[in-house]
Formats: structure tokens, sequence, C-alpha cells
């Protein structure tokens, strides 16, 4: 049987959501035919705990354990559940295209793109895909003129960090004496951040994965945040409602659909994705894609699939077996 490295964790506060998600993967995991193992990557260290909850240290130099009495363990594939860095950034894809392991989802170059808002919605953009107005920031060049971005955003705005998920960091400002303190708070989540105009609209989510050469666009959630906006607090503290199937106009299910399988092929995807947009006057604003999105079982994904019919378990298996052709 063909041994998975199931590796959750990372190196921000999204870590506790992805041994979550990691744990799902793992349980649902077929035992006739994948040998599971949970490998836990945090920035102090890389380790695999046993059935017994023993914990053995991650080689990094060739990503195996030694279990003792001269076993070493070698994987033959990585499921990877980690969201944010370094699992949906591209550092980790890329330290496994190096040590020739197959693992789960898109490539490195395609999930540092996706990550990295900027880059995800200037070339989504050029495909004319609907985006919010935004204003890019450095945090090593921070001579800006508030009344010049405001002007081409405009008020309210959200300020988001550039490379964050789970809406880490992002702040909804109403008036121009909070702008500052919203650009600070989101640079102590990443030396980039990200201004955009605030689009008055639905929000809705569509899973899309890929098997076979063949895509698939999950049922429409829409979300209702109890928030001001869908922040962290909403995704996951149960202060959301998401609806699946959306009810939506027929007309706008469909433009949404087509427009998420779209951005799916323009970034190049494969494996898993979760895209996010604004319904407004009936088309979809592109938001941002998640490469890694959540798989326990208050994340959207899993819902959406269990709709469509598709178990977790068969997912999971496509996934392994789509990273290891």
């Amino acid at each position: 049987m063909k041994k998975i490295a199931v590796v959750m964790g990372g190196y921000t506060k999204e870590s506790e959501v992805s041994i979550k998600s990691g744990e799902v993967v793992y349980e649902n995991l077929c035992r006739n035919k994948f040998d599971p193992y949970r490998i836990y990557i945090f920035e102090e260290r890389w380790f695999m705990k046993d059935e017994k909850n023993n914990e053995y240290p991650i080689n990094k130099y060739n990503f195996t354990v030694n279990i003792g009495k001269n076993r070493v363990i070698q994987f033959d594939c990585v499921f990877n559940a980690i969201h944010g860095t370094p699992g949906e950034d591209g550092i980790l894809q890329a330290y496994f295209e190096l040590l020739k392991i197959p693992y789960t989802g898109c490539n490195f170059h395609h999930a540092n793109v996706t990550f990295n808002k900027k880059y995800c919605l200037t070339l989504l953009k050029h495909f004319g895909v609907h985006t919010a107005e935004f204003f890019f920031l450095n945090k090593k060049n921070q001579c800006f003129c508030i009344e010049k971005i405001l002007k081409k955003v405009g008020l309210p705005c959200f300020v988001k960090p550039n490379k964050s998920g789970s809406s880490l960091g992002i702040s909804k400002v109403y008036e121009k004496k909070y702008f500052l303190n919203a650009v600070e708070k989101a640079f102590q989540e990443d030396e980039e951040i990200i201004i955009e105009s605030f689009l008055k609209g639905r929000e809705v989510s569509v899973g899309v994965f890929s098997f076979d050469k063949k895509i698939y666009v999950l049922p429409i959630t829409e979300i209702i945040s109890q928030n001001d906006f869908f922040d962290f607090e909403s995704k996951y503290s149960g202060k959301s409602q998401e609806i699946t199937p959306a009810k939506l106009l027929p007309s706008v299910e469909k433009k949404i659909r087509k427009l998420a399988k779209k951005v799916y092929q323009f970034l190049n995807l494969s494996g898993i994705s979760r895209s996010e947009y604004i319904i407004v006057n009936e088309e979809p604003f592109f938001l941002e894609i998640n490469t890694v999105p959540g798989l326990s079982k208050e994340s959207i994904f899993p819902k959406q699939l269990e709709i469509y019919g598709i178990s977790l378990s068969d997912l999971f298996k496509n996934a392994i077996y789509s990273s290891l052709k």
C-alpha cells in the first residue's frame, strides 16, 4: 500500500484549523488502499504522531521518519492540508518538488500566484474577470498619499494583508481617520498589503476540483455573516449562515459556475480549490481563491461535496491518484 503523509499545522494562526482538516483527511483515507501517517509541521519542529500519539521527528533532509530499530518510513505521496504558509503559498510544494515526492493540489508556482492577492487579482483582471478596485502598498516604501488611495478605492474599503488566509489582519474602514490604524494592523501580518474597494452585494463561495482532466464545479454556497464581513470569527466561531445550495436566479448561478471554472483554468490549477465572489447587480466579482480549502466538519467545501454526492473518501482517493500520475 502507498504510504501517505497527511501534513497539517503550518506557521500561522490558521494552524488549529489546518489540524482539524488534516484529521478529517487522515480519518477518511481508505485503509484498504493507503497507509496514512499524521505529520505536523510547525516553525519550531516537524514530527509524526503514531496511533498511540508517540512523536517522531521528521528528517527534513529527505522527509523521512526513523521509528527505531533501523525502521525508516519513506512516503509515496503527501496530502497537503496546511492552510496559509508554508502549505498554501508554494513553499512546501517547492520542497517536495526538489525531493521528487508527489503531493496533492497545485504546483509551487501556481500556489504562490494564488496566495498573493496582488498577483492573483492582476492576472485575473488581464483575463477580463471583474474584481474590486485595489491599491498595493509595500512596508519598505510607506510614502503614500491617503487621499490618492481613497480617491481610487472609495469608502468604505477593505485593508488586507497581501499574503494571508482566513481573513487574518483585515479591517473594513468607513472613515479616513481609521485608515492608518487598519494599515498598521495589516502590516502586522504581512510586509505587503492591499486596499480594496467595498462591493455591496451577496457573497458566495464555489468549490472546484479536477480529476482525469475533467473539472467539476460544486454547488454554490451563499455566506451571510453576522459580523460586518466574513472575518475569522465568522468563519470559525459559527457567526455566519451558510446556505448550500445558494438561492440564486438560474442565470446568475450559471454565470458564477462558468466563472469559477474559468478562474480555475486561468490560474492553471489542479486538485481542489474554493473561490469566493460578490454578486453586484447580478454580476459576480472575484474576491479570492483558496487552493487548500478547509476540510473540517464546519468547513464549506465538505458540505458542498455532500450535496453534490461525492464522499470525502472518494475525493481524497482521487486527489492522491491524480498526484501519483
